[in-house]
């Protein structure tokens, strides 16, 4: 099925309101990029050097804004407890991301998304990261796409493979802040394993979150000295939007008063990147799409069993224990 033409009267008035739509309360990250991605496949997308413009602007301010939910003092107990795991930890997926991508034969952009959406916090990372790697719209919508899709499964399978394996609450918000990619299915894991299972899974992921500033500055680094640039991937732009996550990150901490704001901004955060979302399928084409085919979901799902195992037995060993 070919897409109708990209001028069609259909084309604007439904981007306008899936573009609504994704700013509602009710609506999933996953869905919004989907829908993004179904309308550029069927009605065509006329605005596609406008979206991607809204793309590359809203994909920062979201990073800063998710900033405002972190509890800096929390997060920095749990990540100097284990901060040497972490490290390793987060090496090991990152090299086992690349070599599975190289394997498979991956785009090497898409490859990295997907490592590092899996080594961090899913979506998060994925936005933090894709501005400094120059990284194009297919890429993005895919790693998001394979990302999002495990981190759903991860949320109804974890649970139940936690009582199998006869996971104490402490040891399986430990080994699901290890394994499942996004905070939020961490967090719904957590739920519902117990109230310990959700406090230990909870402060070890925004520890890991944090990872987010040194990688993306190393990344950005590495990309400035590859010193590319496409059509598809303008010169890369110094990564600020970093210093603005700390920084909002550290006025909801240490200065209470803001903690209510912080939580309606960090709220109007994930609504801007949901959109974002919808933007990032908006710019897909059936020709993007058939060019990568399903090697990327491939690359995810093999890191994300591999990453899962590993964790799950390291946790089982007493090997990663919360302290």
């Amino acid at each position: 099925m070919r897409p109708i033409a990209s001028d069609s009267r259909l084309a604007k008035p439904m981007l306008l309101l899936g573009g609504l739509l994704a700013l509602a309360p009710f609506t999933p990250a996953a869905a919004s990029l989907v829908g993004g991605t179904l309308l550029a496949l069927t009605v065509g997308n006329p605005l596609q050097d406008l979206t991607r413009s809204w793309t590359h602007r809203l994909l920062p301010l979201a990073v800063v804004g998710l900033g405002a939910d972190m509890n800096l003092r929390a997060v920095a107990r749990a990540g100097l407890h284990g901060l040497g795991y972490t490290a390793i930890s987060l090496a090991l997926v990152l090299a086992l991301g690349w070599g599975l991508a190289r394997l498979m034969k991956v785009e090497r952009d898409a490859g990295i998304l997907i490592s590092v959406g899996t080594a961090i916090c899913g979506g998060s990372a994925i936005a933090a990261v894709a501005p400094v790697l120059r990284a194009k719209e297919h890429e993005i919508s895919l790693a998001l796409a394979t990302v999002f899709l495990l981190n759903a499964a991860a949320l109804v399978l974890f649970p139940p493979l936690g009582h199998a394996a006869g996971l104490g609450q402490e040891a399986f918000g430990l080994w699901s802040a290890l394994a499942i990619h996004d905070t939020s299915s961490v967090v719904g894991a957590g739920l519902a394993y117990g109230p310990r299972a959700l406090e230990v899974a909870t402060t070890v992921k925004l520890a890991r979150a944090l990872w987010i500033v040194p990688l993306t500055l190393a990344i950005g680094w590495l990309v400035a000295r590859r010193g590319e640039t496409t059509p598809e991937a303008p010169p890369m732009k110094k990564p600020w939007f970093i210093a603005g996550f700390l920084l909002v990150a550290a006025l909801v901490t240490f200065v209470p008063m803001l903690q209510l704001a912080g939580h309606v901004v960090a709220s109007a955060a994930r609504r801007v990147l949901v959109l974002t979302l919808f933007l990032i399928g908006a710019g897909l084409s059936r020709e993007a799409l058939q060019r990568v085919g399903l090697r990327p979901f491939l690359q995810g799902l093999a890191l994300w069993v591999i990453v899962a195992a590993l964790g799950l037995a390291a946790v089982k060993l007493g090997l990663l224990t919360v302290g």
